[in-house]
């Protein structure tokens, strides 16, 4: 994109980066009046996942032609992946699209504005530096980064650039949890004393690939890109293919999920990060060769660095072999309770008129009242084009036109990034993790954690 072109992009103003479908509503003509046919953002997709294919792909096609957007790329390394990905693209726009090798060869025509990265979970971080480098917003997938060493590599280079970049957090264009935020923040929950947070399956083939696993050639792929700056490894279609199985490509259940919930926690507090976490767990269950574990307790604390006497604590329960998948998420204050499953405000657990005369207090119970209503968080990672990220992906396209800071920016993955990173270090070792602001690392037992 020119230098020309960005600053008319600015200046226009064409969105606001508003909630849901935003604060501004710009109609399909009133773009047409503003943006030409030559101003269209050529979007390109580094990776032809599920995750783009399920979700991206429905989602972009919501907007796409009201915001004036198209996708012309799908860069692949696999090349099953990357012919499939530019002949559905065609099929859904009606044109070609290029199928590159790999990134460098995409980037290198400069024939994209802006991408969706949905990679390989280590991968998401180093490919925004990529995106950031060649010049290209980009919409980054979570979990952001599963170690420091890219968590801080990441956020440096987005900093530096003038590129929009939106976390793949879309509870954060939920109306419901803005609600939440709004009613946290204006002092009426009372200061928080604890959240749980769960996120249960049963689903023995959950991030399984068993029919694509015979269809991976190593001659077809390119595995030295595949592995980036992870430790070299004898080719594997699994860790290529179940990756969300194996450290270190993937934590597993902290970077998939509970970097959703993590980060509400954040954004409604404040905090960055926990002043320490504890975990354990293991594969009770699903013996079939993964690293990672298919049951995970950790045990957060919250609160202000310098006064370790306030706080609060948070539980992130998840296992793959018992559950309904409905994330739960529950906010408890010495009132009652916020509910992002019911999306209600009770007085539920509040101290009571007779338990406060006990102690000649007073009582503290909260009114009853509902957030708003809002679609249910959807729990599958791969489960189409749901209104909630919809919404995130529509916010992401008109922060591009606007030059505006989108709803989840670079800070919301670098935070939750360093929570799934303790909650890594805490399980791998089984001490308990903190984390060293001056030099932004996770420490377990007086060390740094590395791979």
């Amino acid at each position: 994109m020119s230098y020309q072109r960005r600053d008319f992009l600015k200046t226009t103003a064409l969105a606001s980066a508003g909630v849901m479908f935003s604060q501004v509503s710009w109609s399909a003509s009133s773009y047409k009046r503003i943006i030409g046919a030559n101003d269209r953002v050529r979007v390109g997709v580094v990776g032809f996942s599920d995750r783009h294919r399920n979700s991206h792909m429905p989602c972009f096609l919501n907007h796409y032609k009201e915001l004036n957007f198209d996708v012309v790329a799908v860069s692949d390394i696999w090349k099953q992946r990357r012919e499939e990905g530019a002949a559905l693209w065609k099929e859904k726009l009606g044109h070609d699209v290029v199928a590159y090798r790999n990134n460098e060869e995409m980037y290198a025509r400069k024939g994209v504005d802006a991408v969706f990265v949905g990679t390989a979970d280590f991968q998401h971080a180093l490919h925004a530096i990529e995106a950031v480098q060649a010049g290209c917003d980009a919409y980054v997938e979570k979990p952001f980064a599963e170690t420091m060493e890219d968590n801080r590599a990441a956020l440096k280079a987005i900093k530096a650039s003038k590129q929009i970049v939106q976390i793949g957090s879309q509870r954060r264009s939920g109306a419901n949890y803005h609600a939440a935020d709004t009613f946290i923040k204006s002092g009426k929950f009372g200061p928080i004393t604890m959240v749980e947070l769960t996120w249960n399956v049963n689903q023995p083939g959950r991030w399984r690939r068993i029919p694509l696993l015979s269809q991976l050639k190593e001659a077809d792929t390119d595995w030295k890109r595949f592995l980036m700056n992870r430790p070299a490894e004898a080719f594997d279609p699994r860790k290529y293919l179940e990756y969300r199985l194996f450290w270190p490509y993937s934590s597993g259940l902290p970077g998939q999920w509970m970097s959703h919930q993590i980060d509400t926690v954040h954004w409604f507090t404040g905090l960055q990060h926990p002043r320490s976490v504890v975990a354990n767990g293991g594969i009770y269950m699903w013996k079939d060769g993964r690293r990672n574990w298919d049951t995970l307790t950790a045990v957060f604390d919250y609160g202000p660095a310098n006064d370790p006497s306030s706080g609060f604590q948070v539980t992130f329960g998840s296992r793959m072999h018992n559950g309904d998948e409905r994330p739960t998420e529950i906010y408890y204050s010495n009132g009652g309770e916020l509910n992002l499953n019911t999306n209600k405000v009770i007085p539920r657990g509040g101290l009571t008129k007779q338990h406060a005369a006990e102690m000649q207090m007073q009582a503290n119970l909260l009114p009853e009242f509902s957030l708003s209503e809002a679609t249910a968080v959807a729990a599958s990672a791969n489960t189409g084009g749901d209104l909630l990220t919809s919404n995130h992906v529509r916010n992401w396209m008109e922060c591009v036109r606007s030059r505006k800071q989108p709803n989840a920016p670079v800070e919301a993955g670098y935070y939750h990034s360093i929570a799934n990173i303790m909650t890594t270090a805490a399980a791998h070792t089984g001490l308990k993790a903190t984390f060293d602001e001056k030099r932004q690392e996770v420490m377990v037992g007086g060390k740094v954690f590395t791979l």
